[in-house]
């Protein structure tokens, strides 16, 4: 990300598949801008997205892998406050109509002239504006409200509130004065958790305004979940900012077999991972899109940090958080720099009664699923994986029809020669 901000939305990972000498390329929708020092934690696209877009009807894998109605029984976030600070959040989107705190909303993005000398409009005051679509989809992951008659996708906590504050947009013109800006206002706004999904790889120390901010929502007892970011290709280990302050609950990307996603930033920072691979959401002027990235799987954990809010009042941030992490499902007893503590289990974190932590503990084995009692999700495979797997069943392929078709001919002229006793013409 050198350095840039940007919304950790989808890794907009660009998948080249080469079929018979063809390549096709999906591009990311909004480029880091290098000198604003803020980028999006956005992944590489994997599909193409209009608004508005076509309602989504089945229900996604995300939500597949949760017993929705088990965890509901404890809590839907009623009373929780979630603070998207984020490219905004549209409210036209039915399944965000009434999720979304309108009267309090914020957008610290200042009008720039482009090079035509026009001000573009950066949006509404109270953040509801949102040309990009990222912050609506971290949003709908979060609190999107059920609408069974049309889709199969809802949020975490469909009765938790969302705060929309804007500071950034898609060309990364966010930067960390903007982002430590709208933490103090969420702070000041009296939220229960606060989700960030947009990071940079610049050393950003405690002391600095971003450093300074972030304490003090910590200090307020506020639960701050940030996504660790998509600059995970070819084994990336590097830490990024605000999921490395301490305190803050870095998240990064696992897919439908709970591995972390190839994009996926590692560190010793990340503390759990959330899927984050053809993630479902909602987008501005109705419908869903699917996208991919660390950005979507912060808003899932903060969900679950709503949840947990609410079902215990009285617990401190570290409470929480430590909670989120000991319940997590792992491969290994203890924690690891590419998933932390392990995938995020919803249900188990709000099962367990067991007393409140500070830190999480190794387990003394491989811990199991959850709900033992919940078939098994199908393998299945990230859009990077299939597309490998048709470029290679395309260019078998090809290779054994050329191999057929010649050896086809070979045989039409032996059968020539020896049927008219000469060299076919």
């Amino acid at each position: 990300m050198s350095g840039s901000w940007l919304p950790c939305t989808s890794v907009r990972r660009r998948v080249t598949v080469a079929v018979m000498a063809a390549a096709f390329v999906v591009a990311p929708v909004a480029a880091p801008s290098a000198a604003s020092g803020l980028s999006p934690a956005y992944a590489e696209d994997s599909t193409q997205c209009t608004f508005p877009s076509k309602p989504i009807k089945g229900t996604p894998w995300a939500i597949q892998r949760i017993q929705l109605d088990r965890l509901w029984e404890v809590s839907e976030g009623e009373g929780m406050k979630v603070a998207v600070i984020d490219t905004g959040v549209d409210t036209t989107n039915k399944q965000l109509k009434g999720a979304v705190d309108t009267r309090n909303g914020r957008n610290f993005l200042k009008p720039k002239k482009d090079k035509y000398g026009q001000t573009p409009p950066v949006g509404n005051k109270n953040g509801t504006g949102d040309a990009v679509g990222h912050g609506t989809k971290v949003a709908g992951i979060i609190a999107a409200r059920p609408d069974k008659a049309h889709t199969g996708f809802v949020g975490i906590a469909p009765k938790a509130t969302i705060l929309p504050i804007r500071q950034n947009d898609e060309s990364g013109n966010g930067n960390a004065q903007t982002l430590a800006d709208a933490i103090n206002y969420a702070v000041s706004r009296n939220v229960n958790v606060i989700n960030i999904s947009q990071d940079t790889d610049k050393p950003l120390g405690k002391n600095s305004a971003l450093g300074v901010a972030v304490q003090r929502a910590l200090d307020k007892g506020i639960v701050v979940v940030a996504s660790a970011g998509n600059d995970g290709l070819g084994g990336n280990v590097k830490k990024t900012y605000p999921a490395a302050y301490p305190g803050v609950l870095a998240v990064a990307a696992s897919d439908r077999n709970n591995e972390r996603a190839p994009f996926s930033q590692s560190g010793d920072f990340v503390d759990v991972a959330a899927p984050g691979v053809s993630v479902v959401s909602t987008v501005p002027k109705g419908g869903h899109c699917i996208d991919n990235g660390t950005s979507f799987s912060a808003p899932y954990v903060a969900g679950v940090a709503a949840l947990l809010r609410a079902k215990h009042p009285d617990w401190s941030a570290q409470n929480i958080v430590a909670r989120i992490e000991q319940t997590a499902e792992r491969a290994i007893p203890g924690r690891d720099i590419h998933v932390g503590w392990g995938v995020v289990d919803p249900v188990r974190a709000l099962t367990d009664d067991s007393p409140p932590i500070e830190q999480p503990k190794a387990s003394g084995g491989v811990q199991k699923a959850a709900v033992p009692d919940v078939p098994p999700l199908p393998p299945g495979e990230t859009f990077q994986e299939r597309n490998e797997r048709l470029a290679t069943y395309a260019i078998v392929g090809g290779a054994v029809l050329v191999a057929v078709i010649a050896g086809a001919a070979l045989v039409y002229r032996d059968w020539q020669i020896r049927v008219r006793g000469q060299r076919p013409r």
